[in-house]
């Protein structure tokens, strides 16, 4: 039998390294058992590589367009090898930094496949040995891995999941994506950028479904823009290789259609990642596969918690991140220093997407009446200055107290600025409240004063509708 610790997590993601460190720094004795490499998905698979991809290719488009702004710079071209070089020295610096700081907090790293036992014991295996170790609290933390659809030819090699793309050396010349959410539009973004022909097929009627109706539209018309081909309510049944090529087969609106590309990416979500996770006779009580906890996140197994991608919830790193600090701090008698009803959602398209609490539809369909201030980039300076293309700020407030209760943002910098929004919203400030900040002229943030400046019915930038 190994050590006894006072917390033991089973995954090193951002919601287990987190957990870990918060709890280390809290008085704990804590281990994190991890079979990969430090930062899990988001950090090497994940979050991480894709926008270093994406920052890649908007680097290429902005040099080949930067005659708009006066600067020849003659031939662009790019080199796919340095940019997966880049890319992996991005995500090699984050990871050596997640693993400096769990020994900088004391975290014991316990490298191996990690497999809850019984009372309270986790079973650590690699390929040399396997030990037992007892905690008085256990958190799993194990993550998730890519969705598959069940239908022929996915088990083909040219159809790839997120972690199959990036582990392409060339950059493919055309590529057909199941799914049309935040991966996918991700993905286009990037490889449309780098010149792949890339056509998106999306079973829902629009694109990022779960966003703003307004965002799904205009995304779909800018990537289409720059040639990604789009077919929404689009069903695929089969999937076949024809002369070195992929062939889709899909109904689209009761028509049978097909696309043919040398890859396909298969981006219709995630599933936890449990494989190995349970042994017999310790498997908490689940549904559908994810495991189900309560309102502190402890599972059916007293003593036993579980975060992240593995319970039902938004599949975000920085929701499994804010998961295990709370669930650390209640391991050690705190509060909770984050609300988690108040969950940002962004998107690293070009332009940047961001969402955080209630759209209009979703208050339209619960019944909350509500103000809305909105306010077109085009008229904001710095939106000028960079020539970005036409985006928005959306603020709802709530009708009679002007509490900010939701906002969606397509535009430049979106993912940097909800924080501010996210903050009202959790605090429930008011657009009054808000407003006495001053914004800083010329930046994008102003674009969220005016918004707010237009909900409170004096915007000094936003032309006046005329009364008829």
């Amino acid at each position: 039998m190994g050590q006894h610790y006072d917390v033991m997590v089973i995954g090193a993601g951002p919601g287990g390294y987190v957990a870990a460190i918060r709890a280390a720094k809290l008085g704990l004795h804590v281990a994190v058992v991890e079979e990969d490499r430090a930062g899990g998905t988001c950090l090497n698979r994940g979050c991480i590589p894709a926008k270093a991809m994406i920052h890649a290719a908007e680097t290429y488009r902005s040099a080949r367009e930067a005659d708009q702004f006066g600067v020849e710079t003659g031939r662009v071209s790019f080199d796919y090898g340095k940019i997966l070089a880049y890319k992996e020295e991005t995500t090699d610096a984050l990871v050596q930094g997640v693993e400096q700081l769990l020994a900088g907090n004391g975290v014991d790293r316990l490298a191996g496949k990690g497999t809850l036992l019984a009372g309270k014991k986790v079973r650590v295996t690699t390929e040399e040995k396997e030990e037992v170790y007892a905690a008085d609290h256990i958190i799993l933390a194990a993550g998730s891995k890519p969705l598959l659809l069940p239908i022929p030819g996915m088990d083909l090699p040219g159809v790839l999941t997120s972690d199959g793309l990036f582990r392409l050396q060339e950059c493919p010349e055309s590529l057909a994506i199941i799914g049309g959410g935040v991966i996918s539009v991700e993905f286009a973004t990037a490889f449309a950028g780098l010149g792949t022909k890339v056509t998106i097929l999306e079973a829902l009627p629009r694109l990022v479904p779960n966003l703003d109706k307004e965002i799904s539209q205009n995304l779909k018309m800018i990537l289409k823009k720059r040639g990604v081909d789009i077919h929404t309510s689009a069903s695929v049944q089969e999937v076949a290789e024809e002369d070195g090529r992929y062939v889709l087969r899909f109904t689209e609106k009761e028509k049978e259609q097909e696309v043919s590309a040398r890859y396909v990416l298969c981006a219709v979500g995630r599933v936890p990642n449990t494989e190995g996770l349970f042994a017999e006779d310790a498997l908490p009580d689940m549904e559908r596969g994810r495991v189900l906890v309560d309102e502190k996140f402890e599972t059916s197994i007293p003593g036993v918690y579980a975060i992240g991608d593995l319970i039902f919830g938004m599949q975000l790193a920085h929701t499994a991140s804010a998961q295990g600090t709370v669930v650390a701090e209640h391991l050690a008698g705190r509060s909770a220093s984050v609300d988690l009803s108040v969950v940002p959602s962004c998107v690293y398209t070009d332009p940047e997407i961001a969402s955080v609490g209630l759209t209009e539809e979703a208050a339209k369909e619960q019944g909350i009446p509500v103000r809305v201030g909105k306010f077109i980039m085009s008229a904001n300076g710095k939106s000028l200055i960079s020539r970005e293309e036409r985006g928005f700020v959306k603020i709802l407030a709530a009708e009679e107290s002007g509490v900010i209760l939701g906002a969606q943002m397509m535009c430049a910098r979106a993912t940097d600025m909800i924080g501010e929004l996210a903050t009202a919203v959790a605090n429930g400030l008011t657009a009054k409240q808000l407003l006495r900040g001053m914004r800083a002229h010329p930046t994008y943030n102003e674009g969220v004063g005016e918004a707010l400046e237009e909900l409170e019915g004096g915007a000094v930038h936003v032309v006046p509708r005329r009364k008829r």
